[in-house]
């Protein structure tokens, strides 16, 4: 429906997209965290229930991760957030609702904190302190030569590492964000702590909801349908005319 959608660099972004049946222009845009692409099982179940209560949804890899162009050594936050920025610019004329995970949600923030055509934030497990989050998960890891995670596929560039010491922390950007935001976090995540949630929900504007999930890890493992209730709810209170 929206063609071939290129980033900055004029790599090929990778997208789904789900066609709701509500008469609201209304478009959810997920994005993934970290390693993660759209296929992620948790994000393809969301954008399913979604679909089920009739909201559109556009699943999106950013570049260098999943089938998107690009490498994924150059997969910043900084250089997602510009490819947010290229997708959103593929939907014209729709209402757009930005969902991030993980890193994806230090993108929605950067990116909602200066780009009024995001008209609702919702982060899952969002990633807040960059340069903390950074420093420990791979101080033992040295940047062009190791890996995430001791995962092959997944480098760790020096880029990454700059890119994130130099954002440094999102919850500054907080106040900028003048829509609906929705923050859901488990309390048992052990890769980006619900402290980073609770540290940007209180620079957060009204209309806000910080939802945790107790016992959730990061991946929302065995808690996926209670991450979706509280997502599709909040939506279709939000943003649903009846």
């Amino acid at each position: 429906m929206f063609g071939t959608i290129r980033n900055l660099e004029g790599e090929k972004i990778d997208y789904t997209f789900q066609q709701g049946h509500h008469a609201e222009q209304l478009i959810l845009v997920l994005g993934h965290g970290v390693t993660g692409n759209k296929d992620r099982p948790f994000l393809v179940a969301l954008t399913d229930a979604l679909g089920t209560a009739g909201i559109s949804t556009l699943r999106m890899s950013f570049s260098g991760n999943g089938d998107s162009d690009g490498r994924f050594e150059a997969a910043t936050i900084s250089k997602e957030a510009e490819d947010l920025g290229c997708v959103i610019s593929a939907l014209d004329r729709w209402t757009i609702l930005y969902v991030g995970h993980s890193m994806g949600g230090a993108v929605g923030v950067l990116r909602a904190s200066q780009d009024s055509r995001i008209r609702g934030l919702i982060s899952l497990a969002g990633m807040v302190h960059t340069d903390a989050f950074a420093q420990r998960e791979f101080r033992d890891v040295t940047p062009d030569q190791g890996f995430m995670w001791d995962e092959p596929t997944s480098p760790l560039s020096q880029a990454f590492i700059d890119d994130t010491a130099a954002i440094g922390t999102v919850v500054t950007h907080a106040p900028s964000i003048q829509v609906p935001w929705l923050l859901v976090h488990g309390t048992a995540d052990d890769v980006v702590p619900i402290q980073d949630s609770l540290d940007i929900f209180e620079r957060a504007n009204e209309p806000k909801q910080l939802k945790p999930i107790n016992g959730a890890d990061h991946m929302f493992s065995e808690h996926t349908p209670d991450m979706i209730k509280i997502v599709v709810e909040w939506v279709r209170g939000q943003f649903i005319h009846a």
